[in-house]
């Protein structure tokens, strides 16, 4: 007997257990799949700084770099963006065939069965690299490699299932695709209609148990030309014949596409973009129950199974993408400020353009860093969920307003599309990687806070599981341990976010970390801040929490900023704390620092238990909301970055594609290039007052070769600043131009079905 347990922590436990708002299947599905990482020592409020620097960096295998720089390049090579968005609506017969010969489609399948057998870190840098010169095939790559039946095979098949069907995967002779959004569910897949009923039928000659499906299926990548599609529907069995439930939840099967009943081909345009993606359809299509990816022991398990792989998969695909928007978007923008003149001087003096430039090099740096660090967990074994659900919501929402930023400064010449304009496909893919894989919307109100809250807060889900045992004895057991561990944790957070937010985080902890060990103070400080406001939230509202979206947003920001704040100090360790990239470095922890106080602000604001509310601004931001971003003179720096040839502009856009041809890019490096080395002699014409330089030679102003040099620059960048302008037949109607292509859309008008 416990006088504590008993008689202290019963009442509590008994009011616990009445208030606790029940979870669904499917929410505790979610909540449970992956693990917790550095997220749980943010969430504890004092970060183990010596752990985060400990972490391994994320590295290539010889072999891995060998393919980043052979087959990859040699892939980038063939690849004109232009005329398969324009004129092959799709990726030509001999890429298609280039990408399954070097086994693309297989870089995560095991060498055992195949395929390359390439670290998460491997397959983040393929496809950031890829993405740099083509959005559609960086997507057609990205996709087999991430949620899909080669990531759920791995986990979750059969030794026979994996035997047979992983081989294909790799070498390309299937073509896979995952079905997972129907029209009528959207985000939310517990709603799906989709529907698979157990049943007897016939399949290859002989009557089996199988599964008897209907489904609709929309927005599905490679959907159009996929030979293998993994299904998720919801299982029934009316007929009780493998067990006594009716419904047995979301199940996940392999479909081959040539089955009787399944229709695909027709395709989406997804923001003009033209990777394969498309609709798909199945009526009355039966396969044994041995098609169920894990086998009979698997039904009712999808779920489960797809919220585990997406745990990892959201944290590679999309960040690396928008990794390389960003980079991309960092290089070409500084080099086109750098070369572009308005009223005499080049675009880049003017601080209307440094700014956004700042931001776009800033973001460049931010992104690249927590996708390293989360890479590095991935190639750990970790599958941190929160973290990947961090990863893809800001990766995918920076990238964005980086590509605005760059829209803004190339002003026309990002607007006028065809062959040189090389921004203007990366600005129409955004929406794309904004709502796939988890709405943004959804992801920043529900899933950030909503999911870390339990999983990485140090107590909270063992106080959770304790409630819920059905023994009630051992429940109380277990939740008497918790829960006093929590207060004890909540008062010391109380004390220590007091103690740092009034000091300013003057004694918080930080490693000695040269010009960097304030900003880790800084993270200290805010960490336990969070800690105490996220426990004072879950006390005060409890389940009404995940209703309070807003709320739940703000503290989501909070986490994710710490998070990739993280990332940014792990990065400059990692390369050597390199002096010349400090001006970056500063502007995220600037840029951050602003976005968390003015959160908290907003916290302390609309909390609805005001006297709680008011508490917790005395403790933490007595004096207001006082960081104002980064200051001109790190704006400044920031862009700096960018502007001209260094280690620095190397080391924040690195690896990305660059092919010696006629296109936009080609043509920029070149021009940038050759105005920075003639920047010299440019400065003397100006001085004398010359605007010619043949005269500036004759009067001995500069010399002959400075001169050459100048007009070399002149003519790459007067290449840089053309547009591309079309012939009127070359726009006309396409039904003008061809009576087949006339007849194809007019048969494509009367078959079209709503999708």
């Amino acid at each position: 007997m416990s006088f504590r347990r008993d008689y202290m922590t019963k009442p509590i436990f008994s009011w616990a257990r009445g208030v606790l708002p029940t979870m669904s299947d499917t929410e505790r599905e979610a909540l449970e799949a992956g693990d917790v990482w550095w997220d749980a020592d943010l969430f504890t409020g004092n970060p183990d700084w010596s752990k985060l620097l400990a972490f391994a960096p994320a590295q290539l295998t010889d072999e891995e770099n060998a393919f980043l720089h052979g087959p990859v390049d040699e892939l980038c090579k063939m690849l004109d963006e232009w005329k398969i968005n324009w004129e092959w609506r799709d990726l030509p017969p001999e890429v298609w065939a280039f990408i399954k010969a070097k086994k693309f489609f297989g870089m995560i399948i095991p060498k055992e069965f195949g395929g390359l057998g390439f670290s998460p870190y491997a397959h983040s840098e393929v496809v950031r690299k890829i993405s740099s010169r083509s959005l559609t095939a960086a997507v057609t790559v990205m996709v087999p490699n991430s949620l899909g039946p080669g990531e759920l095979l791995m986990r979750f098949g059969t030794k026979e299932q994996q035997d047979k069907w992983l081989p294909r995967l790799a070498s390309g002779q299937d073509i896979p695709c995952f079905g997972l959004t129907s029209p009528e569910a959207g985000s939310d897949a517990a709603s799906m209609i989709d529907t698979g009923i157990i049943c007897k039928g016939n399949f290859e000659g002989r009557e089996v148990l199988g599964l008897r499906l209907n489904w609709h299926k929309r927005y599905i990548t490679l959907g159009p030309v996929a030979t293998l599609l993994g299904l998720a529907f919801k299982a029934y069995d009316p007929d009780h014949l493998v067990g006594n439930e009716d419904e047995l939840g979301i199940t996940v099967a392999l479909i081959p596409t040539h089955l009787p009943g399944v229709s695909i081909g027709h395709r989406h345009l997804p923001a003009m973009q033209v990777f394969q993606n498309g609709p798909n359809w199945g009526k009355d299509v039966f396969i044994p129950l041995d098609y169920i990816i894990g086998g009979q022991e698997r039904l009712g398990q999808g779920w489960k199974m797809l919220m585990t792989a997406l745990a990892a998969g959201r944290g590679i695909s999309l960040p690396s993408l928008s990794a390389a928007g960003a980079a991309y978007a960092a290089r070409t923008t500084g080099a086109y400020a750098r070369i572009r003149e308005q009223f005499g001087i080049s675009i880049s003096k003017f601080e209307g353009i440094e700014e956004p430039l700042a931001r776009i090099a800033g973001t460049a740096y931010l992104l690249d860093a927590a996708r390293r660090l989360t890479c590095a967990a991935l190639n750990e074994g970790h599958h941190p969920a929160v973290i990947s659900g961090i990863m893809k919501l800001h990766a995918t929402e920076r990238m964005r307003i980086a590509i605005d930023d760059a829209m803004d400064i190339h002003g026309g010449k990002a607007v006028i599309d065809g062959p040189q304009n090389y921004l203007g496909g990366l600005y129409r893919s955004v929406p794309v990687g904004i709502t796939v894989e988890g709405a943004n919307i959804l992801t920043r109100n529900l899933i950030v806070f909503g999911q870390g809250a339990i999983r990485a807060h140090p107590y909270l889900l063992q106080e959770m599981n304790a409630l819920g045992e059905p023994d009630r004895d051992k429940g109380l057991t277990a939740f008497d341990t918790a829960f006093w561990k929590h207060v004890g944790h909540s008062f010391a957070t109380m004390f220590r976010a007091w103690g740092r937010s009034w000091s300013f985080g003057l004694f918080a902890p930080a490693p000695d970390a040269g010009d960097a060990t304030e900003f880790y103070r800084q993270l200290s400080r805010y960490s336990s801040a969070f800690a105490l406001c996220a426990d004072m939230a879950l006390l005060t509202l409890g389940g009404a929490l995940k209703r309070k979206e807003m709320l739940s947003a703000r503290f989501g920001d909070i986490l994710s900023e710490l998070y990739l704040l993280s990332a940014a100090l792990k990065r400059w360790q990692d390369e050597g704390r390199q002096k010349e990239d400090i001006p970056a470095l500063e502007w995220c922890m600037a840029s951050g620092f602003k976005t968390i106080e003015n959160r908290f602000a907003e916290i302390f604001a609309n909390l609805p238990n005001r006297p709680v509310a008011w508490l917790l601004k005395f403790l933490i931001q007595p004096f207001g909301a006082r960081v104002t971003g980064p200051s001109d003179r790190i704006v400044h720096l920031c862009a700096q970055l960018v502007l001209s040839p260094s280690a620095a502009r190397d080391r924040l856009t690195p690896d990305l594609a660059f092919v010696e041809d006629d296109g936009g890019i080609a043509r920029l490096e070149k021009a940038f290039r050759l105005v920075t080395e003639a920047e010299d002699a440019a400065k003397q014409l100006r001085a004398a007052r010359l605007h010619d330089w043949r005269e500036a030679v004759k009067k001995g102003v500069i010399t002959e070769a400075d001169g050459e040099k100048l007009a070399a620059a002149h003519d790459a960048v007067a290449k840089v600043i053309e547009v591309d302008d079309f012939a009127p037949q070359a726009l006309s109607p396409i039904y003008k131009k061809s009576a087949d292509v006339h007849q194809f859309f007019q048969e494509l008008g009367e078959q079209r079905a709503a999708s």
